[in-house]
């Protein structure tokens, strides 16, 4: 290493965001067909490239220049444009159009693909362009998402009518989507919606405010609304597809007041909408519209979680990268204790995210091909990912800035980019408490507990863990369950919502973790992951003892290369599991 490397930040522009995370392809290897799989690589490679490189410097221009609001024209006329960026409109063209990431999973023909491409495709692409731009892959989601909503409940008339455009890969051709629902005084309280849906001259036309709309231009929006004389509460709700321009080409009735002020996601438009009389068209069943629009709202969670999933990759590459290129008092960062701990702390959250997404999103392709189990693992399994997996981003994004040092502060890297972009996942969408209070809203309502823990204990006789480990992470699992029993059974227990969720999502995530190494007979890494889960996330932590985990185990996972059965025992025999197994009185997190 030369000393003007030593001296210099290292900076990690110009790599493959793909290839320099070994274990994507392996997991990718997992979830997708083989021939899908070869048939994607080169997707994957260019989008791995481009989010090295391009891409990252396009989003922290786009960061630089946010959307800007013009009312009128010069000369009075009303204009209601949003004035984007051309680095966004770059960041657009290589999403909708070059990758077609919301169209590929409605229709055939998305790079080169006859039909429409399985979930795992569309979220492993977003997965990795995240890890360059997260602003842009809101409305990126809405739009999917709208479409899946109006294929799912709209009229043959409808999805006629807009389908073409919302699946376009042709820029001007290509409808973007967008969800207006939050009102100033029903954001998570959706009952309490006021926006009025009045039936007048043979149209549907809709007054209100919605108070914090993202991508307020878009072609067409899913909104909310009560008609005349509806019930109160969700029940009298009805959904509504809101097109920006009417047939003859005029704008709609409703005006974007201003745009928001955003801590992140700069790069994306959000803002305030007045609606005053704007045409729209029912979609679905009159009074289901909450349950319609619920459907949309799960797909956005999911979406949301995958990307926090990518961003906590993302702080993880630039880590590592850093760790291995930086010298301080005569060795590089990776060599060092603390250091090695940090970084494995970091890519222990980030593994249990990526395996809940990915295989969570295998199971909304089971679903959606008629499986009844998977259709209940995807209702609570979304929530579960809502609430842990945005959570987690915030922490692992700050680390990630602190591993940089004072540099990660400045505006020039994309650190505090990513930090503030972090913290949106959380909140969009459902609040945290609110996601965790929905967990157990589907362990109540629709049964899904039983479902979950049978369907773990299956990938559990699957997995890759010994007899020791599997028979505790079984304990485990029973407990866990029983504990969320008690909470769904008793309302005061309420307080423990959080916990018991963060619990549920833990074992969900040691379970993945392991099954998948099951699949991989030459690598073990994910069979070691798992055990730093059940070691440090389910078993009840001493603070007073000291942890003696042989340095070399976390040497050997933090090189990313795969690991022998050897290795794996090896730090598992370090980690203490089966000391630990007969204290493990109770789950704790």
């Amino acid at each position: 290493m030369s000393e003007s490397i030593h001296r210099n930040i290292p900076d990690s522009r110009g790599h493959n965001a793909f290839t320099v995370d070994p274990e994507f392809a392996r997991l990718l290897a997992i979830y997708l067909e083989p021939e899908l799989r070869e048939h994607l690589a080169s997707a994957f490679h260019e989008l791995g490239e481009l989010v090295g490189d391009e891409l990252e410097s396009l989003a922290l221009e786009a960061d630089r220049h946010p959307p800007m609001l013009q009312l009128r024209t010069r000369n009075g006329a009303d204009l209601q444009h949003i004035d984007k960026h051309p680095a966004y409109r770059r960041l657009e063209h290589y999403a909708y159009s070059h990758f077609g990431l919301a169209a590929m999973s409605h229709r055939g023909g998305v790079l080169g693909w006859p039909g429409p491409l399985p979930p795992i495709a569309k979220y492993g692409l977003t997965y990795l362009f995240v890890q360059a731009e997260f602003g842009l892959c809101c409305p990126l989601s809405m739009t999917d998402s709208l479409t899946r909503t109006l294929r799912k409940f709209g009229s043959e008339e409808l999805i006629e009518r807009y389908l073409g455009n919302l699946t376009s890969q042709d820029e001007e051709q290509l409808f973007q989507g967008a969800m207006f629902m939050t009102e100033q005084d029903a954001g998570s309280d959706v009952g309490a919606i006021t926006t009025e849906a009045r039936f007048e001259d043979g149209v549907w036309r809709l007054y209100g405010d919605k108070w914090f709309c993202s991508n307020p231009d878009a072609a067409l929006a899913m909104v909310l609304a009560r008609p005349v004389g509806g019930e109160p509460g969700t029940r009298g709700l009805t959904l509504f597809l809101l097109p920006r321009h009417l047939a003859d080409g005029s704008l709609n009735r409703y005006r974007i007041l201003r745009l928001k002020d955003k801590l992140g996601t700069c790069s994306m438009a959000s803002g305030e909408i007045v609606l005053e009389g704007a045409e729209a068209y029912v979609v679905g069943e009159s009074g289901k519209g909450f349950k319609q629009m619920t459907d949309m709202i799960n797909m956005s969670r999911l979406s949301n979680g995958v990307r926090s999933a990518g961003l906590m990759r993302r702080s993880v590459n630039e880590a590592l990268f850093i760790a291995r290129h930086r010298v301080a008092f005569g060795r590089r960062l990776i060599d060092l204790p603390l250091m090695q701990r940090q970084l494995l702390k970091m890519l222990l959250t980030a593994e249990q995210g990526r395996s809940m997404v990915f295989h969570t999103a295998d199971c909304l392709r089971r679903a959606d091909g008629g499986d009844a189990e998977a259709a209940k693992l995807l209702r609570i399994l979304t929530p579960l990912i809502k609430f842990r997996t945005t959570r987690d981003a915030r922490k692992v994004a700050g680390d990630g800035m602190e591993v940089r040092g004072g540099c990660g502060y400045i505006e020039e890297w994309s650190d505090a980019r990513v930090l503030r972009d972090a913290h949106l996942g959380s909140i969009w969408e459902g609040t945290s408490n609110i996601v965790a209070l929905d967990v157990f809203r589907a362990i109540r309502r629709e049964g899904t507990l039983p479902v979950l823990a049978n369907y773990l204990r299956c990938l559990l006789d699957e997995s890759a863990l010994g007899e020791g480990e599997r028979a505790l992470l079984g304990e485990l699992l029973a407990k866990g369950v029983n504990a969320a029993e008690r909470v769904a059974a008793n309302p005061k227990n309420e307080a423990e919502v959080r916990r018991i969720a963060s619990t549920l999502y833990h074992l969900a995530s040691a379970v993945f973790l392991a099954w998948e190494a099951g699949q991989q007979h030459d690598d073990r890494r994910r069979q070691a992951v798992a055990a730093l889960v059940m070691r440090y996330r389910l078993l009840p932590q001493d603070p007073l003892s000291v942890d003696e985990v042989p340095e070399a185990s976390f040497a050997e996972l933090l090189a990313e290369t795969p690991l022998d059965a050897a290795a794996v025992e090896r730090l598992i025999a370090g980690l203490g599991l089966t000391e630990a197994a007969p204290h493990a009185e109770g789950v704790t997190v």
